[in-house]
């Protein structure tokens, strides 16, 4: 039987001869590309769905709440990230890939509601297609894939069945995250660099074929010819370098960190061809300043549509040519100052360094990630014992590849706030490297008979057993970050949203929330409060806030409940004074409500006045902070009184009580809490 070290140690003694052989062998028995358009069928469907499971804030916060706030008419709350004071996140990619389905919105919004009643400014059209605008570019990894395993002449069915079914591609690549963005232009920048490492490898051979004939010739007539066809030969010095430039000047303006993924395959396309008689350091300096020259005019533009945004620049000082560097603002270079601060980390959570490649490299990529961690250390054994017929050929894909998975890495490691989407787009390297080891037994869906079968599955269990643990390791995590995390959020936004809109005009709604992730206020479409309107008789007002947020995150149920108390007897006061009715609503992990019984059967300071009522439960949520125990206990003093059977009984009873009650926490909990002493003048 073949064990996981059988496979490594096969795999890295055989990485450069297996990419030869995989090249110029016909492989028999593909397995078939229905598989992969289930997949990719799959991925728009839970993106459609859409899925409830909340990864982290910034999934809204540094994208649909701002976005949303400049394209409808209404109030956000706009993160920190994006101060105007000092700004260190771009608003120019967020524009264009959410800003343009928003508009696009917002000018159907009001024909399909005249002429269809049909509402899409809901929360779930709002979270959807800007979802399904990230899906759609998502594919364009897919297709870079596909198109590089064409060009490497490598199987391109096993790497993008592998690549379709990680639950990296299934729910990280879906959102609305900048991490998603990154993802999408580090797959397009390698592509790119790696066909024109291909192309250039071509043009190169031929040349030196060319350079040597035109040494040997024996007259100059033949010197002539083969000056004349080495001069024919196309330029490749500087193909795609516009692109490239492109594309790394957004993906840096998007996420800085892109520099950690840029710079392997920009070296890597700096230095093709070096060694050779036909590309010298000549060649390799000129690229440098090409890249530079094309990078200045990308970078310019996104500094002014930058300083634009943010009020720092305006027409107006443009016309009167009143410009300074006090009219520029370069968010990336403010991103880099402020994370080289660590105690500016730490108000995010500090890491260990070597989180990424022990703990975050496995976790999201699976046993691909193991493997992957595996080769290099083999490799970087090898380098240690200067053993170089062991690695890759340096100007390979192979070497580009593992570059472009270990460098950025290496270098994001070096700051100590580490989380996992930091690091998801090496999945596009990893996966064109090391799937084969997995795919290898989809071979047994070509078999033709039951002995062809019987001995591909004797000779490949090791293999097979590592495909099961592929596929039921991500359909968990699929299950988990796709709906289960944190997935009553999304849900209690919906219902709240109804809430505002079946409310009385001048009802107030204060909703507090414990053990949550914070609610994207964007989604509930609230009246802006800032700007300032003229009714028909032309005086001047401005709306008044009718929504309160009031977030406890992990405080003790005990300081909630006289937070809350103290709201509803300023509402009260309200009530009595200005006539202004309310509602009072509380959100917590249905595991935390017997301690809230608990705490309000002891409190005090009036609190015993407070009365509660269920509004509704959101299946399923999940808070890690707040985990359901399974709280199982059995009486033995039963056998010592009832018969064994009765015993028996109970105790099976007990049991399913207990797990009901156990799947029962996994629940959203919305209540109602109300004065009880005026509960008719609510």
């Amino acid at each position: 039987m073949m064990t996981l070290k059988d496979l490594i140690r096969r795999f890295t003694r055989t990485t450069t001869s297996k990419s030869s052989q995989e090249k110029t062998k016909k492989v028999e028995n593909k397995p078939s590309l229905i598989v992969y358009w289930i997949l990719a069928g799959f991925r728009i469907l839970l993106t459609l769905l859409p899925q409830t499971g909340y990864l982290h804030p910034d999934e809204y916060f540094q994208s649909i709440e701002v976005i949303a706030g400049d394209r409808f008419d209404i109030d956000v709350y706009k993160p920190w990230e994006y101060n105007t004071t000092f700004p260190i996140r771009s608003a120019f990619v967020s524009q264009v890939i959410i800003g343009v389905p928003y508009s696009i919105i917002n000018v159907l919004s009001p024909y399909l509601w005249y002429y269809f009643q049909v509402r899409i400014r809901t929360p779930y059209f709002l979270v959807t297609v800007p979802r399904l605008a990230i899906c759609i570019l998502s594919f364009l990894s897919d297709y870079c894939l596909f198109k590089l395993c064409q060009i490497c002449k490598l199987n391109y069915r096993s790497r993008l069945i592998i690549y379709a079914s990680s639950y990296v591609m299934m729910v990280y690549a879906t959102r609305t995250l900048s991490n998603s963005i990154e993802l999408i232009l580090n797959t397009l920048l390698i592509y790119y660099v790696s066909r024109c490492i291909v192309y250039s490898e071509k043009v190169v051979i031929q040349s030196d074929h060319l350079k040597n004939a035109y040494d040997k010739a024996q007259n100059i007539v033949e010197r002539v010819k083969y000056y004349k066809l080495r001069a024919s030969l196309p330029s490749h010095s500087l193909n795609h370098c516009l692109v490239l430039v492109t594309l790394t000047v957004l993906g840096i303006f998007n996420r800085p960190t892109f520099i950690a993924y840029a710079f392997p395959p920009i070296f890597f396309w700096l230095q093709r061809g070096l060694g050779s008689r036909s590309v010298n350091l000549w060649d390799f300096h000129i690229r440098i300043v090409m890249f530079i020259l094309c990078g200045i005019p990308v970078t310019l533009f996104l500094i002014i549509v930058d300083s634009f945004y943010f009020g720092y620049l305006t027409l107006g000082e443009i016309i009167n040519l009143d410009l300074g560097f006090k009219n520029i603002i370069v968010t990336p270079l403010n991103f880099l100052r402020y994370n080289s601060v660590t105690d500016n980390l730490a108000d995010h959570g500090l890491h260990p360094r070597y989180l990424h490649f022990l703990v975050n490299v496995p976790f999201l990529f699976n046993i691909i990630g193991i493997i992957a961690l595996v080769v290099g250390l083999k490799m970087c054994h090898s380098i240690a014992k200067r053993h170089w017929l062991e690695l890759p050929r340096i100007q390979s894909i192979e070497s580009l590849m593992t570059a472009c998975f270990i460098i950025p890495i290496g270098l994001l490691s070096l700051f100590p706030h580490q989380e996992p989407r930091f690091i998801i787009p090496v999945i596009f390297p990893i996966v064109y490297l090391y799937s084969p080891i997995i795919e290898r037994s989809n071979r047994l869906l070509a078999c033709k008979n039951t002995q062809e079968i019987v001995g591909l599955v004797q000779k490949n269990i090791g293999v097979r057993r590592l495909q099961y643990l592929w596929g039921i390791s991500n359909i968990l995590l699929i299950i988990f970050y796709g709906f289960l995390h944190q997935g009553g959020v999304l849900p209690l936004t919906r219902h709240v949203a109804r809430e505002l809109r079946a409310k009385p005009e001048l009802t107030h709604i204060h909703l507090f929330t414990s053990y949550t992730y914070s609610l994207p206020t964007a989604l509930l479409q609230l009246r802006n409060t800032k700007r300032i309107y003229t009714s028909s008789d032309q005086h001047r007002y401005k709306l008044k806030q009718d929504f309160f947020l009031y977030e406890q995150g992990s405080k003790a149920m005990s300081d909630v409940l006289g937070i809350i108390n103290s709201k509803i007897v300023e509402c009260e006061t309200k009530l009595k004074s200005h006539k202004i009715p309310y509602r009072v609503y509380y959100a917590m992990p249905f595991n935390s409500l017997s301690n809230f019984i608990n705490e309000h059967s002891l409190a005090v300071n009036g609190t015993n006045n407070l009365t509660f009522s269920t509004v509704s439960i959101f299946y399923p949520h999940l808070t890690t902070e707040k985990l359901p125990l399974l709280n199982f206990t059995s009486n033995f003093d039963c056998f010592l009184v009832d018969k064994l059977e009765v015993c028996f009984e109970k105790f099976i009873s007990n049991l399913l009580n207990r797990f009901v009650q156990f799947f029962k926490n996994f629940g959203l909990l919305v209540i109602r809490i109300q004065y009880s002493k005026n509960i008719d003048s609510i």
